[in-house]
């Protein structure tokens, strides 16, 4: 299809929230109606609004005054995957799951849509390429804070996440530091450490525990000791929800059968403050920051981010390149196609930069 047949585009939001959604829904919206006249429609909650026809126009005004608001105007859901839908349960509980993509696809058609903009992180790309087969046309845009989006360098929301969590970090050790206790912080990023890693080194944490590299708890208990031995006020270990032991070992807090994505992490924080209090004998605590890692108003560099997202995905649809994602590489934006980012996940290499910088100044990765 040439560019410049393109009368309609949709815009969906899929996977968690992040701050910066909505400065991408703004630039999207804004741009293809006043540089291009372009209808625009809003999809609800991600795939599930295109599964349910859950779809309606979005004008100028409708997209003013929300740059700097967190969430999505839109909603999102994070379950809602065309090909394999969950449409109800067994006799035992479990999700019977139907491919809906003919049905999502007549609505894509019923609404004359030339093609989504999809905003998302590799679960909701990996989504958009079950529909590539089936006649849909897509542009991606990055979205995570879990920065874990192949071939790009950052998505949007990572950089707010990382700010939220250093502040937590920083508030942290003051109470830390008048009882002299161990606290440990549980931070998000599923498999990937990037905001652990960022945020810890941001917040001065003293152990910093990541998926990437396994930890040896005896390294750790040993570390904590000596830091106490020396007079130190306290030690602050920041740990990634997924942080893995030396044996292999997540903590996983539920797991939900009906998403394609069920693995929820969590109670890493918990564990180790009792393990480290029993061992130790030094009264210790821990902090799940949780969902406050994607809430609130998106950060100066995200709303840039977004903003630069959202125009860049305008550009390729006008250039007629569907089914590419918009990423950054080495500071300068470019694309990528979709199915190269779908299902996949771009981990922290135990030789980055930052890894070496931040033992270097001598803090502790478990190893």
């Amino acid at each position: 299809m040439a560019a410049s047949t393109i009368k309609r585009i949709g815009i969906l939001t899929g996977g968690g929230d992040c701050p910066g959604l909505n400065a991408v829904i703004r630039a999207v919206t804004k741009t293809a109606i006043i540089e291009h006249g372009w209808e625009v429609f809003g999809i609800e909650d991600g795939f599930l609004g295109l599964i349910e026809n859950r779809i309606h126009p979005l004008k100028k005004t409708d997209v003013s005054n929300i740059l700097t608001r967190g969430g999505t105007i839109l909603g999102t859901s994070n379950k809602a995957n065309p090909a394999k839908f969950a449409v109800g349960k067994d006799a035992v509980g479990m999700p019977i799951f139907k491919d809906v993509r003919d049905k999502a696809m007549a609505n894509y058609k019923a609404h004359e849509l030339d093609a989504i903009v999809v905003i998302g992180g590799d679960g909701t790309m990996s989504c958009a390429a079950t529909l590539l087969g089936h006649g849909a046309k897509f542009v991606g845009v990055p979205k995570t804070i879990d920065n874990d989006l192949m071939h790009s360098h950052i998505t949007f929301g990572f950089t707010t996440a990382v700010e939220t969590a250093t502040e937590a970090l920083d508030r942290v050790h003051t109470t830390a530091a008048s009882h002299h206790r161990i606290i440990v912080v549980e931070l998000m990023g599923r498999n990937a450490g990037w905001l652990t890693l960022s945020a810890g080194v941001a917040g001065g944490a003293d152990v910093i525990l990541i998926p990437e590299i396994p930890y040896d708890i005896a390294v750790v208990e040993e570390y904590c000791r000596d830091r106490m031995a020396h007079r130190k006020a306290c030690t602050i270990i920041a740990a990634s929800e997924g942080a893995k032991s030396l044996h292999g070992r997540q903590y996983i807090a539920k797991t939900i059968v009906d998403s394609p994505d069920p693995i929820r992490f969590g109670g890493i924080a918990e564990a180790l403050r009792n393990q480290l209090e029993a061992t130790l004998g030094i009264e210790s605590r821990e902090v799940v920051l949780g969902h406050v890692q994607r809430g609130g108003t998106p950060c100066a560099y995200d709303r840039v981010l977004a903003t630069r997202f959202g125009f860049e995905a305008t550009k390729l649809l006008e250039a007629g390149q569907f089914n590419r994602m918009v990423v950054v590489q080495h500071g300068e934006m470019t694309s990528v196609p979709v199915e190269e980012v779908a299902d996949k996940q771009r981990l922290v290499p135990r030789d980055h930069r930052l890894v070496v910088a931040a033992k270097a100044i001598g803090t502790c990765f478990g190893e």
